[in-house]
């Protein structure tokens, strides 16, 4: 009943675990002020909101976040407006970007009860943003971005694309703005970067999401760059996934990848109490992340 919790992994290290959230977490915050952050790769808004069981407005019920982030909502502009008539009650502020180069593709959108100060769309640069693949809002003590990353799809035919201008551009794009506020990245990041983050290593040196590249970029434009993979720094020995494909029936199995993240600037990594991973929340061959400020 709870896959996720059995190590899958192909060649796992002796200290390592499978991570349970039932365990793992620390007790909710009751009297101090903090916020909640979800990130979801819905894949696919308006379907899951057609399905029975835990929807994104019962999870609103259960994790009362604060602000919701989707990637690959495949929303067309014509479909938001009535997309917001459906909105959890007091999830006032909704911001969305479309692809204009796929109709049905990609799209990201952030969610949020608490007035953001600046909302921004894109990278701000043409050749990047006609696939709705990022937005930015920005908020008292730091900005959040929701990012959708290119996959470098069957053939690694986007890999060049992928490593050589989307990752420096959107790494460029937040040390713009760490200049002035603390940045949090949040999002399907297409990149497991080591391998605890996936459960077949050996077998996927190729395949997209794992190249030796990808890696080596992730780490070059945002590690490297001073940004804290914080489900990693909380869970440095746990084995946790967010994906896993519906060719092989990689959920039950728990046969999965680790693709999503909360990067944080470091001088707002100390203020994070808890990165976790929501493995029960079925709809998407993705299920949601949460950090806890």
């Amino acid at each position: 009943e709870q896959p996720w919790t059995v190590l899958t992994h192909k060649k796992p290290q002796k200290v390592w675990t499978a991570y349970d959230p039932k365990s793992m977490r620390p007790r909710p915050i009751v009297d101090t002020p903090h916020m909640k952050l979800i990130s979801w790769n819905v894949n696919g808004l308006r379907a899951l909101m057609k399905l029975e069981g835990l929807s994104a407005l019962q999870l609103a019920q259960r994790e009362n976040f604060d602000v919701l982030c989707l990637q690959e909502t495949k929303l067309q502009e014509k479909d938001v407006d009535s997309i917001r008539h459906c909105l959890v009650e007091g999830y006032d502020h909704s911001y969305w970007t479309c692809s204009a180069a796929k109709l049905g593709y990609s799209g990201t959108a952030i969610i949020s009860r608490i007035k953001p100060l600046s909302v921004r769309y894109g990278l701000g640069m043409p050749d990047h943003d006609s696939e709705g693949r990022l937005v930015t809002v920005e908020f008292d003590h730091f900005y959040l971005l929701c990012a959708y990353v290119p996959n470098s799809g069957d053939g690694l035919k986007r890999l060049s694309y992928r490593i050589s201008e989307w990752d420096p551009a959107l790494s460029n794009y937040m040390k713009e703005l760490e200049k002035s506020k603390a940045v949090i990245l949040t999002g399907d990041l297409n990149c497991s970067h080591q391998e605890i983050d996936i459960w077949n290593p050996a077998g996927n040196r190729r395949s997209a999401g794992f190249t030796e590249e990808e890696r080596e970029s992730f780490e070059a434009n945002f590690l490297e760059k001073g940004y804290v993979d914080t489900f990693r720094k909380q869970h440095p020995d746990k084995v946790g996934y967010t994906y896993w494909g519906y060719r092989h029936g990689g959920r039950r199995t728990n046969k999965g990848w680790r693709l999503d993240y909360f990067l944080a600037s470091e001088k707002i990594a100390n203020r994070v109490y808890d990165s976790y991973i929501l493995p029960d929340v079925v709809g998407s061959d993705h299920c949601p992340i949460g950090l806890v400020l």
